[in-house]
Parts: C-alpha cells; sequence; structure tokens
C-alpha cells in the first residue's frame, strides 16, 4: 500500500505544533498551512463543540485556510483559536478582506474536564505557543497536546477508562503525493485492533478485563454514560481538492474512525474531522478519500498505543 511510518507532516508545507497547560491536565494542537490550504469537515456525534466550521461549507466564500486547532477543555478550549488567529496576523496570513486581513481559524474540542481537577483549559496564550512551537519533522504522541486529558472507555465513569491521546499516520499516493490523518481519541467507546481485539477501554471493575461498551449498554440501558468525549482528526494531502471534495473526503475519514472506536459518533461524542489540502498533486479523489480512512484507522491505534507506552521511538509496538 506504500504505507510510510511518519506524520501529517510528510506533506510539503505542513507543521505542527503542540502546547501542554504548565499547571493543568489540557492542551492544544495546532496544525499550520501557511501556504493556505483548501479545507474541508465533518461533524458526527450529538456532542461537538466547534469554531468557525460554517465557513468551510462549499457554498460559503472562504476557499482557504491557514490553520487548523484542536483543543482540550470543552468549549472553554476554542479560546485557544484566538491565539493561533493572533501569530497568524502577525504574518498576514489569513481571508483577504480589502486592506484587511482575517485569520480563519477552524477548531473543535475534546470534553475533559475532571471533577476536582483544577481548572486550566487552554486560551489563547496556549493556541499562540502551539504555533510558536510548531515542526515540521516528527511529532511526539500519545499524551500531549490537545490529547493530554484524553480518556477511552467511559460507559462506566472516567476511573475505569484507559489514557486516550494523540496519534497520526500517513500513506503515500500516486506520483509520489502523500495523505495522512492526526487525530485525537477521547471516546465514549473502545478502541479495537486489526482483528477485533481491544487495545484500550474500559475495565470491567470486578473482573479487571476489558469491557465490551454496546454489550454492557444492551444490558445495561439505563446506563448514563460519562458525557467527557469527543474524537478529533485533521486529514492533510497534498492532492488538488475543491472544497466539496475536502468536505467529502472528510466524511469518508469518520469510516476509519468508526473501524477502530467501538461504538463511535455517539449522542455522547461529538466526533469532528477536518481536511487541509495543499493543492499540489494530481490525485483522484476518490482514492484520496479511500486512503484518508485507512490512515484515520492506523492514526487511532496509534494514539492509544503511544498514550499506554506501546509505541518504542521507532513507533512500532
Amino acid at each position: 500500500m506504500g504505507v510510510r511510518w511518519g506524520n501529517i507532516t510528510d506533506v510539503a508545507g505542513i507543521r505542527v505544533g503542540h502546547a501542554d497547560h504548565p499547571a493543568g491536565t489540557m492542551g492544544c494542537t495546532v496544525v499550520l498551512a501557511e501556504g493556505g490550504a483548501v479545507a474541508g469537515v465533518d461533524v458526527r456525534g450529538g456532542a461537538p463543540g466547534t469554531r468557525e466550521t460554517d465557513a468551510l461549507d462549499p457554498l460559503n466564500l472562504v476557499e482557504r485556510v491557514h490553520a487548523v486547532l484542536l483543543a482540550g477543555g470543552s468549549a472553554h478550549g476554542l479560546a485557544a483559536a484566538d491565539g493561533v488567529a493572533g501569530w497568524l496576523a502577525e504574518r498576514g496570513l489569513g481571508f483577504a478582506a480589502g486592506e484587511v486581513t482575517v485569520p480563519v481559524v477552524p477548531a473543535a474540542v475534546i470534553f475533559d474536564l475532571q471533577p476536582g481537577a483544577s481548572f486550566h483549559a487552554p486560551g489563547a496564550d496556549l493556541g499562540y505557543a502551539a504555533c510558536t512551537r510548531a515542526v515540521s519533522g516528527p511529532l511526539p504522541e500519545g499524551r500531549v497536546g490537545a490529547g493530554r486529558g484524553a480518556t477511552v472507555g467511559k460507559i462506566l465513569g472516567r476511573e475505569h477508562s484507559c489514557p486516550g491521546g494523540v496519534g497520526n499516520w500517513a500513506i503515500a499516493l500516486p506520483g509520489d503525493g502523500v495523505v495522512a490523518a492526526l487525530v485525537v481519541v477521547n471516546a465514549l467507546g473502545e478502541v479495537v485492533g486489526p482483528g477485533g481485539d481491544i487495545l484500550a477501554g474500559a475495565r470491567d471493575p470486578q473482573t479487571g478485563q476489558w469491557l465490551d461498551t454496546l454489550s454492557y449498554w444492551q444490558q445495561h440501558p439505563d446506563a448514563i454514560p460519562w458525557p467527557g468525549n469527543t474524537t478529533l482528526g485533521v486529514v492533510v494531502t497534498d492532492a488538488r481538492l475543491n472544497k466539496a471534495q475536502a468536505s467529502f473526503i472528510a466524511r469518508a475519514a469518520q469510516a476509519g474512525m468508526a473501524r477502530s472506536i467501538r461504538p463511535s459518533h455517539t449522542l455522547y461524542d461529538g466526533d469532528t474531522i477536518f481536511v487541509l489540502a495543499t493543492g499540489e498533486k494530481d490525485v483522484p479523489p476518490a482514492l484520496v478519500a479511500a486512503l484518508a480512512a485507512e490512515a484515520m484507522r492506523v492514526a487511532v491505534w496509534r494514539a492509544v498505543l503511544a498514550a499506554g507506552g506501546a509505541l518504542d521511538r521507532t513507533g512500532t509496538r
């Protein structure tokens, strides 16, 4: 398949930065495309927390953006996008409106607020810091940036869950192109591997074994799942796309998420995927969409394996 172990920064012109709050349990992650990128989005589940997603509608005016932000802190964390906008404004990057440039920063948040924990949601300062720390090389994965406070498997509450986090994966396209995915895994359900085995999720408090969320929910239909969820992703590619195609690929990438997280897109998740296309390679959009789903599927596995310390420095188990 031409899989590359690596990062979404395999796409030329893409840089990624993480920033963690030094006094809290949350952080943020920014994906920068300083040359501009055609963008799309797809939002699933019943509990999204987003900013500027309407701007990415193919019927609307904005054609290109220069950054996407993912953050912890639930709706409070959307404030970190102000810092990204400020960083872009200093460099004259954004939507040109006559003599004024307006940075458009699509953003989405996970719910990682913890009862009793000190509250330090990402703010503008942390969003700005993530931009200054952005790199074009290998990325830290696991409990870092927007994934710092992420967890998976919360049908019994957070206390029986496993760490979630950030993961990414890149796949080669024809003509030396790339499609890649970065994900922040913070799901109600568990993460399942290629054979259906559970990699991370809820633990049965009686046996310590992995708990099948759907089976438990069937047997206990009155269970009220922990509301602190949502998995976020960014797909990047150097394929040439228009806004409608970018949004279609975001929708297709949600299938990769659903293949790895069981269940996905529930009433208690606000799963959101953005797409950034830098537009240099001619690759059939249908192929980009199919491989985007595969990149997202693997990125989800990498996120929980890295969060649990099961990836070594070469990125293998």
